[in-house]
């Protein structure tokens, strides 16, 4: 196992890499001027040579590699600069808004697995039941259906038609304290539209692993020696059926922050994805980049902590293979 996590490791490097001078090479030819959106309409009035002072105190009046190396250089000692945007560290713009989003994400994640295994159990146990062309149906729809979609529909019904939940922010109106209560009840809906948006793979992968298990012949041979139903059911078909889910936990994680960024922004959620937008449309390179890289690493993880699990459910898996 640490063989195969330092393997990956050294893997990941080249990979962030790549990923932080794309950014640089993709914001660089952005149409997006980073000194306009800096100085705002304040700009509209300067003078050229004030614009090209600020230029040069940003330093995006040098060449491309130039300020990608800068900022990697910076970056590998705990340096990622400061984000012209926002007017701070970017190490104090991540560390405001991370927490909060994977908070979101780590909730919804959870919704996701929890209620896709449990329903994919059920529905696998009778196939072709009202439960399962139910859940089917509701899932193959839902994969077609956008993330700010699904949370727009649940404010209009759960914020606006019923009242039973707020429509968004993180704590309530005129509050300035975060107490616990307030965020509970500000990130059910948030966590649970992200995390219906995730649940139709969780739940037909579980459906279609324990489904082919219950055909299999040591789920049947435990039924022969006489077991109860919920112990051929959980201890044997779901640990087989589980295997395919298991690889899809990484694969996943693309789609969750993606969904995390849209989800944040129709729930005024204060996590990154207010910064990654303002980041994006204003060339703010720094702040970019290092959302960038902190995306890129999730995705990395993601996938490494689905081969683990993988492997320890089957010991048939080498980690060194």
């Amino acid at each position: 196992m640490a063989r195969m996590a330092g393997r990956r490791t050294l893997l990941a490097a080249p990979v962030l890499l790549l990923v932080t001078f794309g950014v640089f090479a993709v914001a660089d030819a952005s149409p997006f001027d980073p000194v306009k959106a800096y100085t705002g309409t304040a700009g509209l009035t300067a003078s050229q040579e004030s614009l090209d002072q600020i230029r040069a105190n940003l330093g995006v009046d040098q060449p491309l590699v130039t300020r990608w190396w800068n900022w990697l250089t910076a970056a590998l000692t705990g340096d990622l600069g400061d984000s012209s945007v926002m007017r701070q560290p970017v190490a104090d713009v991540i560390a405001e808004r991370v927490g909060w989003s994977a908070l979101l994400a780590a909730a919804a994640f959870a919704l996701a697995i929890l209620l896709g295994t449990a329903l994919g159990v059920l529905a696998a146990r009778r196939r072709g039941g009202w439960l399962d062309r139910v859940a089917s149906s509701a899932a193959y729809t839902l994969e077609a259906a956008p993330a700010f979609w699904l949370g727009l529909l649940a404010i209009w019904l759960f914020a606006l038609k019923l009242g039973v939940l707020p429509a968004g922010g993180l704590t309530d109106t005129g509050s300035d304290v975060v107490t616990f209560d307030q965020v509970a009840t500000h990130l059910v809906l948030p966590a649970a539209v992200l995390g219906i948006s995730q649940l139709p793979w969780f739940f037909l992968y579980v459906r279609q692993g324990v489904a082919d298990a219950l055909d299999e012949d040591p789920v049947r041979g435990a039924r022969a020696r006489g077991l109860s139903e919920p112990v051929v059911l959980l201890g044997h078909a779901l640990r087989s059926g589980m295997l395919p889910m298991l690889t899809l936990i990484g694969s996943r994680v693309p789609e969750l922050i993606t969904g995390a960024l849209l989800v944040e922004t129709v729930f005024s959620w204060p996590g990154i994805a207010a910064a990654t937008v303002e980041a994006a449309t204003s060339a703010d390179f720094p702040l970019l980049a290092a959302l960038t890289v902190l995306a890129t690493a999730a995705v990395l993880i993601g996938n490494l902590v689905s081969d683990l699990l993988y492997g320890l459910a089957d010991p048939r898996v080498g980690f060194d293979g």
